[in-house]
């Protein structure tokens, strides 16, 4: 064991630190820098799900069940899957009705009903005591493992619970915020979580390869022990009860929506729904990775100690003690506290807020014990009402782990308050997707659900603690067998927690949708039902819903928001809209809005009555104002995507005018490309023509020279003229391919037989490096003769006549057949490496770029590769030569079967 002295100096600097980074993230909120406006800190504050049950319970039950650990971290990760869909609406929701709670938003929901509110607050106050408890135990037991019991402390775990509720209140209920942020403890909260994760995989490391040699080692051994290896089955110690593990991944799929500590970090404390972005991916890597090494300790602790000698919830700790690893161990401990304070000091701050807002406020307004005094500032007093709900939630909690909490193991404890909060996704959930959902229904829903988690869940952990008798679990209530808490109406053969949460969501939805199908909704929850459910079809920023119709002072309004927020905050509110007048309507939603997110929509809603006389709506006349707002929202939406279409069409049009000046300038410079390339041999052959009527007496020798003369330039015409008919026909679509299969050396040896003598005039040598057998390539056959041809014309072209030669190749190149035309000429410029392929030049001299020709059999060359899957390039330098290559795709073996 460590020294005590030095244990309680390491976790009370460890809190010191914790609010030392709280108090710095306060100070740069007031100074307008916020820290926690980032998704990574998001994402790690949402991490406050793995609490000591993680950290220490986890172990526990994998001790137990082998992997039947996992539906309770398999669940939040498919759950989070879903999060752009469920929980974006929730946060957009939130956001424009200024929500503080989730009493507040299912109250918000159903007609701002502060019944409705106080019923959540009681139902999760109840089951969130359990999860307290789990908290207390395991930072008490942690501390007594590590450092024994100390004399004359008395109950650590009732010093803990003291210690927790100050530091609770030193965090969370400094003042208070018209938005409900706490933004020191969502940043103590995330270096929580990364503190938490250190330590777990630190020891879980030190397991895995200091005290054994692996995963596969410790996985083996298990292996080679019988009474260990039913462990590693796909169900591990559960048994094959797959319908287990599924209920279990149902409970935490909603835990992680409707714990009150999740969903204060994860909509109340957001900043910016766009961060769930990176949480949905970032939050699962996170469990997977504190969660790697839970079945390697486990099993290393079974594999350690004799059975039963040690508690499995404690083999994370215990393990490093002995092997003397004292400084692992006291980071362990630090690990666990990181897990439990995170979760306390959330989970008492939303609940404390949900006490103040939703059960305590409205009982003082409605006893006018509030409106004696119209100057009051009663900032005060919600905060000590707050400070005291942390103190009783607390010591709640403490009285649980006394009275029932040691009847169970961690995880045990914690599913119980999983259980229990599940109670309010049929409400909230139906909420915000069915505008039927009424508030009778909500009521009827919540406390149908609630009573029969007591029955089968509470009441077991009394009896099982001895404090109702055992005869209550064992023969049921008046020995009435089916109404056995633990065999409800006959259904046996399941455990505890599955049996719970099938028979709860059966009462609970059936009495939710059935009392909400009988009874129709009144105007205000008609009001509310539309504006959660159609909250998409309204823009980002807007605010809650205006229809009120009534009279309002506006210096009773102001008089009314400064009593609850203070004289500046009121100041700083009635100052944004001072710039021009407001509606009374406008007016009086500004002050509501204001108070809901200090006391909550419900309290808000009862406190403004009392300064404004507003006059009844009825359910029609709330339907057509919401009407008329939902088309003007569909109006404006039309009239913005009509706009955009405008604009796509304009630039459309742009781009379309644009590409016809191009194709118009493209068109003259054709022209005229082609007409002085026509003009050319026409000139020459008019020409020479008249010469030859002019002089018939010439000699014989010098006509035919003249004569060879107009027949080179006809047939120079001739096959510009094609080249022109070629270009048009690619151009438009029109060419005709006749595709067969061709051997490539054949196809090269007979195209250089036809050029011999094109060769033999330029005194050209004229080498074909050409394997004995080559695959088959798919093309039209005249189509590559004419690229063949090109390329050997234009190489023996630019080569002086009798110091050159050319040079064809063929090959195989990954997947390809390249041909490659390499001569000994004075080369291409990089510059013009491109430019010869272009249609619309006048191809001249490599080296001076003087014109030479149309250059259209480039270009043409280019598309027909192309078309043909291949390419066509050119790579040379000035006197070295040039080298065109070309490739083809070969053809599979494959496709020759078939």
């Amino acid at each position: 064991m460590l020294e005590t002295w030095v244990v309680i100096v390491i976790a009370f600097a460890y809190l010191a630190l914790l609010f030392a980074i709280a108090y710095y993230a306060d100070q740069r909120a007031d100074a307008g820098r916020s820290v926690i406006n980032s998704p990574y800190i998001y994402s790690l504050s949402l991490a406050v799900y793995a609490t000591a049950w993680t950290f220490y319970g986890s172990v526990g039950r994998a001790a137990e069940n082998g992997v039947g650990f996992l539906p309770i971290y398999i669940g939040p990760t498919l759950m989070i899957a879903l999060w752009w869909v469920v929980m974006r609406k929730i946060l957009r929701i939130s956001k424009q009705n200024r929500i503080t709670s989730l009493a507040d938003f299912v109250a918000s929901r159903y007609g701002k009903s502060a019944l409705l509110g106080g019923v959540v607050t009681v139902i999760a106050v109840i089951g969130i005591l359990p999860y307290i408890s789990l908290q207390l135990k395991a930072v008490s037991a942690s501390f007594t493992t590590v450092a024994g019991a100390v004399p004359g402390l008395g109950d650590t775990a009732l010093w803990v619970a003291l210690i927790l509720a100050a530091f609770t209140i030193l965090f969370g209920t400094r003042h208070i915020d018209t938005a409900e942020h706490h933004e020191g403890m969502v940043a103590a909260v995330a270096f929580e979580s990364l503190v938490k994760l250190l330590a777990f995989v630190a020891v879980g490391a030190w397991v895995t390869w200091g005290l054994y040699r692996g995963f596969g080692d410790i996985f083996a051994r298990v292996a080679a022990e019988p009474a260990l290896s039913p462990m590693l089955a796909p169900f591990g110690g559960v048994g094959g009860d797959y319908s287990s593990w599924i209920w279990l991944t149902m409970l935490s799929m909603l835990a992680i929506m409707f714990l009150p500590r999740q969903f204060q970090v994860t909509v109340i404390e957001n900043k910016n729904e766009d961060h769930l972005r990176k949480a949905i991916w970032l939050f699962p890597l996170y469990m997977l990775a504190i969660n790697v090494f839970v079945l390697p300790i486990a099993f290393g602790g079974l594999l350690h100690f004799p059975s039963g000698s040690v508690d499995a919830d404690s083999f994370v700790l215990t393990l490093p003690m002995s092997q003397k690893q004292e400084l692992l161990t006291l980071v362990v401990f630090i690990g666990g506290l990181s897990a439990a304070t995170g979760m306390v000091i959330v989970e008492t701050i939303a609940l404390s807020t949900m006490v103040c807002n939703d059960l305590v406020m409205p009982v003082l307004l409605r006893m006018r014990a509030l409106r004696l005094n119209q100057r009051a500032d009663l900032t005060g007093l919600l905060l000590g009402i707050r400070r005291g709900a942390i103190v009783l939630i607390l010591l709640l909690g403490y009285l649980y782990f006394k009275l029932a909490g040691e009847a169970y193991a961690l995880v045990s404890i914690g599913l119980i308050s999983f259980a229990a909060v599940a109670q309010f996704a049929p409400a909230a959930l139906g909420g915000i997707f069915w505008k039927g959902g009424t508030r009778r229904g909500a009521l009827a829903g919540l406390s149908a659900g609630f009573l029969v988690w007591c029955y089968t869940l509470l009441l077991p952990a009394f009896a099982r603690s001895a404090w109702l008798p055992i005869g209550f679990l064992e023969h049921g209530p008046f020995g009435i067998e089916l109404l056995k808490p633990l065999a409800l109406f006959g259904v046996s053969g399941l455990d505890q927690i599955t049996h719970a949460m099938i028979w709860s969501m059966v009462a609970n939805v059936g009495a939710y949708v059935a009392v909400s199908l009988l009874h129709a909704p009144g105007a205000e929850e008609h009001r509310q039902a539309t504006l959660f459910v159609d909250v998409f079809k309204r823009p980002a920023d807007a605010g809650g819903a205006r229809v009120w119709r009534g009279s309002a002072s506006a210096p009773e309004l102001f008089n009314l928001l400064a009593r609850f927020v203070g004289l500046r905050a009121a100041s700083d509110a009635f100052a944004e809209f001072s710039k021009k007048p407001l509606p009374e309507a406008e007016l009086v939603h500004l002050v509501e809005n204001q108070l809901a997110g200090v006391i909550g929509a419900a309290s808000a809603h009862i406190m403004l009555a009392s300064v404004v006389k507003e006059e009844a709506l009825t359910l029609d006349e709330v339907r057509a104002v919401l009407d008329e707002a939902s088309q003007i929202v569909v109006y404006s939406h039309r009239l913005e995507q009509k706009s955009q279409e405008l604009e796509r069409a304009t630039q459309e049009l742009r781009a379309a005018n644009e590409r016809l000046t191009e194709l118009d300038r493209m068109k003259d410079e054709f022209v005229s490309t082609v007409s002085h390339e026509l003009r050319t041999p026409l000139t020459s052959i008019r020409s020479f023509t008249e010469i030859l009527n002019d002089n018939p007496q010439l000699p014989a020798a010098e006509r035919a020279r003249f004569l060879g003369i107009v027949i080179k330039e006809t047939e120079r015409l001739t096959r510009l003229i094609g080249q022109v008919l070629d270009v048009s026909r690619l151009e438009s679509g029109r060419v005709e391919w006749h595709e067969s299969l061709l051997d490539m050396r054949e196809v090269i040896e007979d195209t250089a037989a036809s050029t011999s003598q094109l060769f033999r005039e330029r005194n050209v040598r004229l080498e074909c490096n050409l394997p004995g057998r080559v695959p088959k390539v798919r093309a039209d056959l005249d189509r590559i003769v004419q690229v063949v041809v090109n390329l050997l014309s234009n190489a023996v072209k630019f080569i002086e006549p009798g110091q050159g030669r050319v040079e064809v190749a063929l090959a195989e190149d990954g997947g390809f057949l390249r041909v490659d035309v390499r001569d000994n000429g004075p080369g291409i410029s990089p510059q013009h490496h491109e430019l010869i392929f272009e249609k619309f030049r006048q191809a001249g001299d490599p080296l001076t770029g003087k014109p030479q020709g149309s250059g259209l059999g480039l270009y043409i060359s280019r598309r027909i590769i192309e078309h043909s899957g291949g390419r066509l390039w050119v790579e040379s330098r000035p006197g070295q030569g040039a080298c065109f290559s070309f490739t083809l795709p070969l053809v599979s073996e494959a496709a020759l079967a078939a």
